[in-house]
């Protein structure tokens, strides 16, 4: 690990301004970014620790729905009585993610801009235009198991990793953040995470320094909540497909998808076709696929574990 200096700000505020000198980052949890500075991938001059910052409360907001503080972690998110009774589909994603002792530590913000579990960006010896732009994509013609098949480019063909997002992309969050001149916005979360076009580099729509503050939760919107996780071991494994899901009784409903794409992958027209089945769904879902040999089967998997969530939802 490279030397680097660290401070610890006590207002969001504070923090965005800490971050804007060169070569400054933010650290909350540092479930992934240590692990990144330890293989040199990560190398930051500076660390703004904000732990302290006071953003770690989940409050409910006018419209019935849920402020959840940037700062708050996986665990108390998911045990949230609220967010149990309301937003199921978030409680269950979080659980079916790492650990316990990970999501003890891991941040809602943090767990947002989680990095790509792709083995070639953990390779500083393969070329990997995410880490270094312009050497290349090891991942393209190499071992692609695990990667993407939408949404990738002749850039990079890496998948997004959490677990967390794909419900967030179901429910249809918004990441609030603030900047070091004190603005603040809104960014949907269909918006937020990048595909890789010709800068795979470029992982969200934060500006350099913007803070996330908090994410919100719109008013409950009902229905059977589902998250179903394929994985190579039954824990303590990344996706190679998961479904969240929100179907109500007349089998209409919303559905994300995570394992197959840069971002969480949703596309609001398929949504429509729930009511016809699986196939319909998952056509409409992977229009425009361009799997690898190694992961064509993510194509037939979507489709059962869409089938296996449908068939719960009308077993209920």
């Amino acid at each position: 690990m490279k030397p680097f200096t660290y401070e610890r700000p006590k207002t969001p505020a504070e923090a965005a301004a800490a971050v804007v000198r060169p070569g400054a980052k933010f650290i909350a949890g540092g479930t992934n970014l240590l692990d990144l500075m330890k293989l040199q991938i990560e190398t930051p001059r500076h660390l703004v620790d904000v732990q302290d910052i006071g953003l770690d409360r989940i409050e409910t907001i006018p419209d019935g729905g849920l402020r959840v503080g940037a700062l708050v972690t996986n665990t108390n998110l998911a045990a949230d009585p609220r967010v149990r009774r309301d937003y199921a589909v978030l409680s269950r994603a979080i659980v079916a993610g790492a650990s316990g002792q990970l999501r003890n530590k891991a941040t809602t913000a943090g767990n947002l801009l989680q990095r790509t579990r792709c083995p070639y960006f953990y390779d500083p010896n393969q070329p990997c235009n995410k880490r270094a732009p312009g050497t290349g994509c090891a991942a393209i013609g190499g071992v692609s198991r695990q990667l993407g098949v939408i949404g990738t480019s002749d850039a990079c063909i890496a998948t997004y990793p959490g677990d967390m997002a794909v419900a967030l992309r179901v429910l249809d969050a918004q990441v609030e953040t603030i900047d070091a001149n004190g603005a603040a916005r809104r960014i949907a979360i269909g918006a937020f995470h990048r595909l890789p076009g010709d800068t795979p580099q470029v992982e969200s729509a934060l500006a350099p320094g913007e803070l996330i503050t908090a994410v919100t939760l719109p008013a409950p919107i009902g229905g059977r909540h589902f998250y179903h996780k394929v994985r190579d071991r039954a824990s303590y494994a990344f996706a190679l497909v998961s479904v969240a899901a929100v179907i109500g009784k007349d089998g209409s409903g919303r559905v994300a998808v995570g394992g197959i794409a840069p971002r969480p992958w949703r596309v609001e027209a398929a949504d429509a076709a729930l009511p016809r089945g699986s196939k319909a769904v998952a056509d409409g879902l992977l229009a425009g696929a361009r799997p690898t040999r190694d992961n064509a089967f993510k194509l037939p998997l979507v489709e059962r574990t869409l089938a296996a969530v449908m068939y719960e939802a009308r077993s209920a």
